[in-house]
């Protein structure tokens, strides 16, 4: 699997200075256009996970962005707005998350989500202890963290 990571990251960078668009849109064509010439020909490279860790990888970064965009207009709206509609709580989010690395970047991306902030974890590490700055119902924020969060982070991972 790193073999085919390193052949498209020497394919984007190939792209990018041929095309002479030696900046990161240039790369970042480049790695999408060799990942499809690389998926084209996987018959040649024997079974590998490299095609589906690339697509869960971006599944988290697209996911990330939409959670920093929603949350970032919701804390803007509570900003500017005469009336504050946040209902702040801490609540305990059980983890699936086993390694220091996963609890590491699940608890890192709930902090640099605007409204979010992780606090603690437990120390038999089944526990993340979380800031929010609007708390409707805990068990859809709980289940939005697993899933939105969590979910994505330990597919991209492991």
């Amino acid at each position: 699997m790193s073999n085919l990571f390193v052949i498209n990251l020497f394919l984007a960078a190939g792209f990018a200075v041929i095309m002479e668009q030696l900046n990161v849109a240039g790369f970042i064509s480049g790695f999408a256009i060799g990942y499809a010439a690389l998926w084209i020909t996987r018959p040649l490279y024997g079974p590998s996970g490299y095609f589906s860790k690339v697509v869960n990888i971006a599944r988290l970064a697209i996911t990330f962005v939409w959670l920093l965009l929603v949350s970032n207009f919701r804390v803007l709206w509570d900003v500017i707005t005469p009336r504050h509609f946040s209902k702040p709580a801490v609540i305990g989010i059980p983890l699936d998350a086993k390694t220091d690395f996963e609890i590491m970047l699940v608890a890192n991306i709930i902090s640099l989500t605007p409204g979010t902030l992780s606090l603690d974890v437990s120390k038999d590490r089944k526990m993340l202890y979380v800031h929010m700055m609007f708390l409707d119902d805990v068990e859809t924020a709980r289940r939005e963290i697993k899933e939105k969060i969590e979910k994505r982070v330990l597919e991209a991972v492991r």
